[in-house]
């Protein structure tokens, strides 16, 4: 996987400013997607591509539990977060929905907003290519990677 790092440093962004309350009577992500990050970077979904990367402090997702969170930055295009670390409850929503959440300690501080990101889950590693740096992390469980590369639990289930 590779894209582009949209660098959000600061810690504590929670559910509510990924994707605004007033939405989630939404649930289509296509729609979803049109207001992610908006109250925080008003731009974010003009200059996100397919494949992209959010990278973030800790506690990235903290606040509700809301699916939308996750569900508005796939929509976007978003590949994964990368963040210092997470929320226990919107890491869980991103694996029950086939969605990377990497947590490595001090990416924030690591990456620079549009640096060019390579990231393969199965050996732990982010390659910067743009600072020709590479960062490593504990890859996922069998488990967890099994429900991603499915597409979220309820497929895995189903599947199995």
């Amino acid at each position: 996987m590779q894209g582009k790092a949209h660098l959000y440093p600061r810690d504590h962004i929670n559910t509510d400013e990924i994707i605004p309350a007033r939405y989630l009577i939404v649930h289509a992500e296509a729609e979803l997607a049109r207001h992610a990050m908006e109250d925080i970077d008003a731009d974010f979904v003009n200059q996100v591509a397919k494949g992209d990367f959010i990278v973030a402090g800790g506690d990235f997702g903290c606040g509700s539990s809301r699916e939308h969170a996750v569900w508005a930055l796939r929509g976007a295009g978003i590949r994964a977060v990368l963040a210092d670390s997470f929320a226990r409850i919107f890491f869980r929503n991103a694996v029950n929905n086939g969605f990377y959440a990497i947590e490595i300690d001090g990416i924030s501080d690591k990456v620079t907003n549009g640096d060019q990101l390579q990231l393969d889950p199965e050996k732990g590693v982010v390659q910067n290519i743009t600072k020709g740096e590479e960062y490593r992390f504990s890859p996922f469980t069998d488990y967890f990677r099994d429900v991603i590369t499915a597409g979220g639990l309820m497929k895995y289930l189903a599947a199995r």
